[in-house]
């Protein structure tokens, strides 16, 4: 929406020949040609090897042409009426019966959303429900089967750095624009569209970076591999300035991961909503885990995610998770919280690795085990969760 924002490698293949010179006497030489001569006559023609065809070369222009023709038919313009005016944003076809998905933030406010295919055919969609802590919302069109072309869903869990992909979306209005970039970084963390009782926010976590164009309009859209799977939805750019007082792409655009999408739009689509794990923990921004502060607060190693407080009667209280409360020479930064290291055995390097392990794999109702340096001690925990308030 509008208002947020958020090869073919050719081969060459050179003949080289070697010669190597050498100076001999003339007579010798008149010698040895006559006898070249001699045997030349009385060898067969050498026989030409056999002509082999040259394998195809692969065109990654092509690629990209049948990967759009492909999945361009499931990729749909959304267009939001608000009180206030109204937006534009993308989303793709879901299934067969007329599910769309979208971000929350493009449809937020609306008063009434239309959908358009891009065969021209147009029609107006309900919310069947919207998700803002991961910015997913699930639109419904009683749309003709003709129009209905579901896109292949992919597993960001399989997604590697340095892997072409390219976003389909509408920005600015440009409707069925597509931009070609890499995955730039995995497990980044961003804030989600709602705040916490303490006047905090909730983490969208594991989003995949990208440098593919991503600009005002391509919210909602797909964020695809080379094979036409869907990895992610756009959601958002980082940017520094503005175009017309509008953001616009700076080559670091964010995608939710996939397999987010999986387990919350079937949720939506069945209840209405989806129910995140909730620990009841505040913790230390991972950027700011520099060496000074490590130092200051004790920490027996680099990293790991360090708890400031634990909410009163929560999930971690009860588990024995102890938040920080002693005073140290930076002023607000408190000592003597756990570090947590691990969450079941995995490691946990920084917040994303907890967050993205509780949101893809766990459910309110479910426990957990912490693994937690408490100064030299390590320590473990288990912490039954509960559903996020």
């Amino acid at each position: 929406m509008t208002k947020r924002i958020p090869l073919s490698m050719f081969f060459v293949l050179l003949m080289l020949s070697t010669f190597a010179c050498n100076l001999v006497n003339p007579a010798i030489f008149s010698s040895l040609q006559s006898t070249l001569e001699a045997s030349t006559a009385l060898k067969p023609a050498v026989q030409e090897p056999a002509a082999v065809e040259a394998p195809p070369i692969v065109s990654q222009e092509n690629d990209l042409t049948r990967l759009y023709e492909n999945v361009i038919p499931g990729i749909v313009s959304i267009k939001v009426e608000t009180a206030s005016g109204g937006g534009m944003g993308t989303g793709f076809v879901y299934d067969t019966n007329g599910y769309i998905v979208t971000n929350e933030h493009v449809i937020d406010g609306y008063t009434a959303i239309e959908v358009d295919f891009s065969s021209g055919y147009k029609i107006n969609a309900t919310v069947v429900g919207a998700d803002k802590d991961s910015d997913i919302a699930v639109l419904k069109v009683d749309a003709p089967s003709s129009e209905l072309h579901p896109l292949p869903l992919g597993d960001s869990r399989a997604v590697k750095v340095g892997q072409s992909v390219v976003a389909i979306g509408n920005p600015f209005g440009l409707n069925g624009t597509m931009t070609l970039g890499i995955i730039s970084a995995l497990g980044r963390t961003q804030e989600s569209n709602r705040q916490a009782s303490n006047g905090g926010t909730f983490s969208v976590a594991d989003m995949i970076q990208t440098d593919a164009a991503i600009n005002p309009g391509n919210s909602g859209g797909p964020l695809l591999n080379l094979n036409g799977e869907v990895l992610g939805i756009n959601r958002s750019i980082r940017t520094a300035n503005t175009v017309g007082g509008e953001a616009s792409n700076s080559g670091v655009g964010f995608a939710l991961p996939i397999n987010l999408v999986k387990r919350v739009v079937p949720a939506i689509i069945k209840v209405g909503q989806f129910d995140y794990p909730y620990m009841g923990i505040s913790t230390l921004n991972s950027d700011l885990m520099n060496l000074a502060i490590i130092k200051e607060l004790g920490l027996e190693r680099m990293t790991g995610v360090y708890v400031t407080d634990v909410l009163s009667g929560g999930p971690a209280e009860k588990a024995g998770v102890v938040g920080a409360s002693l005073k140290t020479g930076i002023e607000g930064l408190l000592s003597g919280g756990d570090l947590i290291i691990a969450v079941d055995g995995r490691e946990v390097k920084i917040y994303d690795d907890l967050i993205g392990y509780l949101v893809e794999y766990k459910s309110p109702g479910e426990s957990i085990v912490l693994t937690v340096l408490r100064g030299a001690e390590k320590k473990e925990l288990t912490l039954n969760l509960i559903k996020r308030p």
